[in-house]
Parts: structure tokens; C-alpha cells; sequence
């Protein structure tokens, strides 16, 4: 099913430069993008493949069009973020072709009889709904999934299948959360007694709020005894361990395979590169961004891009560099030596 791009800007906006009447059927890439297609430009160093492009429309920047624009011959919609506009087009498109899960419940789902579940929710099957727990309107909670009890899902959410959302915790509307996670495991607390561990019991619970993306086999810990907060539009993405009692500020996005620890306080608007990590019991303030591999062991109180790993290197020179540091320490003694020596002939002359 496709559109007009006159009917695409009236209902996202941006100037359009072309025909308003030519038809586009979807999004695709500047490469393989298709006369039926409408694609994007955000990053200048693919100005000369966007020229070659054979979609039918371009979303592009003002600074781009005056340079791509004489040599396209497509339509243009000029915008101010052409990736954020994609996306917003993106989402429109699958729109046109989504199938609305039904209103319902499968009569293969276990619903116990004190759950609370919305009318036009949608509960598939082999789906485990226990004691005390709230669906709510339109929320979706696909094949095999399970709801703790008192658990409470927002509306509009969605649980595809096989997600596991434990007793008690929370989440808020229009939230995801996809196949394999599984949200409020207990944390990991252990005292130690003579090197034998004790099992702390995790009593708080996991608190998601609305507009929350979470990946395929991610984890989040319920809290030992307050709670574990995931605050408005977090997007955690797969394989990503949350730890027990962490807070994850508003809008901080976490490639796949991020580890954070227990109690690690993170502000908003932080991004995480994949695998990165992140110790425990430290707090990392807003607008913090930290790149792939790196790992966060203090405390980070300035925004700002961070880096905490050794660049790849051949083996060989890897261990050359490696005695080096190893040696830094008694390196460092000899130095202060040398210069407590230095300080000393200079005073006597």
C-alpha cells in the first residue's frame, strides 16, 4: 500500500520540492532504493550516491538540497533532521501494512481469575497470566509469555513471544519488550560467611516507565530492597544486563552486550557503545557517551564522550606495551628519584 508525498508532508511536515501527486510504496537505502521508494540523506559524505539514487523522493537537509538538489531528479523534502523524518515515515509506512493483533483472549492462555485484564487487550496462546496482575488497554502480550503476580503492563504495550515479566514490577504504555527478556530476575546478592555464600533475598521490584524499548535476551534485576528504575524512553537493546538497583535516566540509549552493575546511578540522554561496561555503585551524570568496550569504573560528573580502552595493536607489539605498564609503577619510583636527586644538586649550587 503506498502514498502520496503530498499526503506524507501534510501529515509530517517538511517542504516539499516535486510533484505532490508521485506515489511511494516505502522506505529504503540510497542503494537500493527504487522509483516506487523514498529515502534519506543525513550524513554529507554520500552526497554523490544520493545524486545516483533512483528513488523517487529524497528526505534531505537545507544544506544538502542546494547541492544535491540540481543533480536529482526525484522529489526532495527538505527538513531539518533528515533521520529523524525517515523515521517517523518509516513508522507510517509499516502502519499502512500492519496486522492488528486481536482483542481477546486465546482459550489456550492461563488467566488467573483475579488478574485484570483490559478488554482490547490481545492474550495469545500458551500466554501465563497470574494473580493480581493488569493488562492494559490495547497492551499485547504474545505467545508464551508470562505475567507475575501483581505485575502490571501499560497500554499499548508489548510483550513478544516469550518474554517473562516477573511479580510485582511495572511498566508503563506504549513500552516493548522483546522475545527472551525477561524482566525482574533476582539480583545478585550474596553474603559471604568463611567462603560460603548466602543468599540475600531480592524483595524490590523492576519500575519501567512509558515509551521503553527493551531487546532479545536482556536481562533487568528487581532490587533488593527499593527498586529498580528505568525511567521514560530508554532503549536498551539485546543481550544488555541491568543490575540490581540501578537507575537508568530518561531517554539513555545501550547498544547490544552493555553490562551495568548493581546500584550504578545513570543519568538522561547518556548513550552506551556495544559491550560496554559499567561498575557497580557509581553514578554517571546526564549527556554522558561512552564508546564501544570502554569501561566505566568511577564515577563520571561531567557530560561528555568517553573512552576507556587500549587500541587493538599486532600481539607482539600488544606485549611489548604490556611490560611497559607493567612497569610503570616501579618506572614512576625511579623518576621521582631522579628528580628528588635533580632538585637537590640544584639547591646546593
Amino acid at each position: 500500500m503506498g502514498t502520496r508525498l503530498g499526503e506524507l508532508v501534510e501529515r509530517l511536515g517538511g517542504q516539499l520540492i516535486g510533484d505532490p501527486d508521485t506515489e511511494v510504496s516505502g522506505v529504503a537505502s540510497l542503494a537500493d532504493a527504487g522509483v516506487s521508494h523514498i529515502s534519506y540523506l543525513s550524513n554529507s559524505k554520500l552526497r554523490a550516491q544520493a545524486a545516483q539514487s533512483g528513488a523517487a523522493a529524497m528526505i534531505v537537509s537545507s544544506a544538502d538540497d542546494e547541492l544535491v538538489g540540481a543533480t536529482f531528479p526525484g522529489a526532495r523534502i527538505v527538513v531539518n533532521n533528515p533521520h529523524v523524518y525517515f523515521a517517523y515515515a518509516a513508522q507510517y509506512f509499516a502502519s499502512l501494512d500492519a496486522i492488528a493483533a486481536p482483542a481477546g483472549i486465546d482459550p489456550s492462555a492461563s488467566v488467573h481469575p483475579s488478574a485484570k485484564v483490559d478488554p482490547s487487550a490481545h492474550i495469545g496462546p500458551q500466554v501465563t497470566i497470574e494473580a493480581g496482575a493488569v493488562i492494559g488497554a490495547n497492551a499485547v502480550i504474545d505467545a508464551g509469555s508470562f505475567v507475575g503476580r501483581d505485575a502490571v503492563i501499560g497500554e499499548g504495550t508489548r510483550l513478544f513471544a516469550n518474554a517473562t515479566f516477573h511479580a510485582r514490577c511495572q511498566i508503563g504504555k506504549r513500552g516493548v519488550i522483546h522475545s527472551g527478556a525477561v524482566i525482574g530476575t533476582d539480583g545478585f546478592g550474596f553474603a559471604n560467611e568463611g567462603g560460603v555464600y548466602v543468599k540475600i533475598p531480592q524483595t524490590g521490584r523492576v519500575m519501567i516507565g512509558d515509551d521503553v524499548d527493551i531487546g532479545a535476551n536482556t536481562t533487568v534485576d528487581r532490587g533488593t530492597m527499593a527498586d529498580t528504575v528505568i525511567e521514560d524512553g530508554v532503549k536498551l537493546d539485546n543481550l544488555i544486563q541491568i543490575g540490581h538497583n540501578c537507575h537508568i535516566g530518561a531517554h539513555t540509549a545501550m547498544a547490544g552486550c552493555v553490562g551495568v552493575a548493581g546500584s550504578a546511578t545513570i543519568g538522561k540522554y547518556c548513550t552506551f557503545g556495544g559491550a560496554a561496561m559499567v561498575s557497580g555503585h557509581i553514578t554517571i551524570v546526564d549527556k554522558v557517551y561512552v564508546t564501544a568496550g570502554s569501561l566505566v569504573a568511577n564515577s563520571i560528573k561531567e557530560a561528555g564522550q568517553y573512552t576507556g580502552f587500549y587500541p587493538i595493536a599486532k600481539n607482539s607489539d600488544w606485549e611489548k606495551n604490556a611490560v611497559l605498564l607493567r612497569n610503570l609503577t616501579s618506572m614512576r619510583e625511579k623518576i621521582r628519584a631522579l628528580e628528588k636527586a635533580v632538585k637537590a644538586l640544584t639547591e646546593q649550587k
